[in-house]
């Protein structure tokens, strides 16, 4: 079996500063970092459950969308103030939201729309950022979807995939805190067994959680590890089964081969295995998560997606450009390290948060 060097075992990380937290340089090791094997890894904190946080999630929402939404609003506020619309302007406009990743597809509409009867004529920026939010809110609302577990299927296996440093198993982690929280009996399986950081960090998990891990030792093959936790799974009468697995970069034919290895030893235990393949994405890498999606879905039969980091880039339309390509459900989103810091996909908060709306926006015609 081809060892995935990417997911590595890295060197203790030192404590992060100021600066990388707001950055948000946290969680699995990042995709370029290969330090040698024969190092040991340190595990990467569980943070502490948080205090009650003292903003809605809608604030907390607009504050990680603030430097997209920022970016955004800037370059609106340099074309439209106190100036008569022309096609140059248009053209501008453009260019503002395809440097915010939302795609050509969708910067071209929102053009034309803005366009549409007003040649010749003063716009205010805040008109504009309307008719942004309509149409971001119009191409994500088919694919604001919250996962669907099928209570008739036990155990329900959702495998859980995606690059290096993409947040897989701290979005396990807080999975695992919603769905006992909702009363399902939820079991880990630690898949990703090149890194004993990434055993540890799910153990502590489950710890908090009060789920059983299912693992072995650090090397140990991941497609034996998945047929053993399916079948304990079903032993105990699991509800649901979450799977990590390493990190792996979707050029890596090797490492995608062995994805494909785990999902073929999956079904040989439940022919309908694995019931979801969650692809886990950093919005921080931009362009490079529309790669990183078509790999990972012809590979693996991705289902559904989740958006992590979205608090750490200027780059958070990608998203857009992502839903209105692969028409994919999007399930979550995440802002955070804490438990709580994700929810289940709103188009319209995403669509307000990321044109830079204010609260009261949200009351408006739906």
């Amino acid at each position: 079996m081809a060892k995935d060097n990417d997911a590595g075992n890295g060197a203790a990380k030192p404590k992060l500063g100021l600066l990388g937290r707001m950055f948000d340089r946290r969680g699995e090791p990042a995709a370029a970092a290969e330090p040698p094997p024969q190092q040991k890894e340190a595990a990467t904190p569980v943070p502490a459950p948080a205090e009650p946080a003292p903003k809605g999630w809608w604030e907390r929402l607009r504050h990680s969308l603030a430097r997209s939404s920022n970016s955004i609003g800037t370059g609106l506020v340099a074309i439209f103030t106190k100036r008569r619309l022309d096609a140059g302007m248009l053209d501008d406009l453009e260019d503002v939201l395809i440097r915010a990743d939302l795609g050509v597809a969708t910067a071209a509409r929102i053009a034309e729309i803005v366009g549409k009867g007003r040649y010749d004529k003063t716009i205010e920026v805040e008109e504009v950022k309307e008719i942004l939010a309509a149409e971001v809110e119009r191409v994500l609302a088919p694919y604001a979807r919250p996962i669907e577990i099928d209570a008739g299927v036990k155990p329900y296996v959702i495998l859980v995939v995606g690059v290096n440093g993409s947040g897989k198993t701290t979005t396990i982690g807080k999975l695992a805190t919603q769905l006992t929280g909702e009363g399902r009996r939820v079991m880990l399986a630690a898949g990703d067994t090149f890194r004993a950081a990434a055993i540890e960090q799910l153990r502590i998990w489950g710890a908090r959680v009060g789920c059983e891990v299912v693992a072995r030792e650090q090397g140990s093959e991941a497609s034996a590890l998945a047929f053993d936790a399916i079948r304990r799974a079903r032993e105990t009468e699991a509800d649901v089964l979450l799977m990590d697995t390493a990190g792996r970069l979707q050029n890596r034919a090797e490492l995608m081969a062995e994805l494909e290895k785990i999902i073929r030893v999956m079904k040989k235990v439940d022919p309908s295995a694995p019931h979801a393949v969650l692809l886990v994405l950093d919005a921080t890498v931009g362009q490079n998560a529309m790669n990183q999606v078509e790999i990972f879905g012809k590979v693996a039969g991705v289902t559904g997606l989740v958006m992590t980091k979205l608090d750490g880039t200027a780059r958070g339309g990608i998203l857009v450009a992502i839903a209105e390509k692969f028409k994919l459900p999007v399930h979550y989103i995440g802002i955070g390290e804490g438990p709580g810091d994700i929810a289940a996909f709103e188009a319209r908060d995403f669509a307000r948060a990321i044109a830079g709306m204010d609260e009261e926006s949200l009351a408006g015609p739906r």
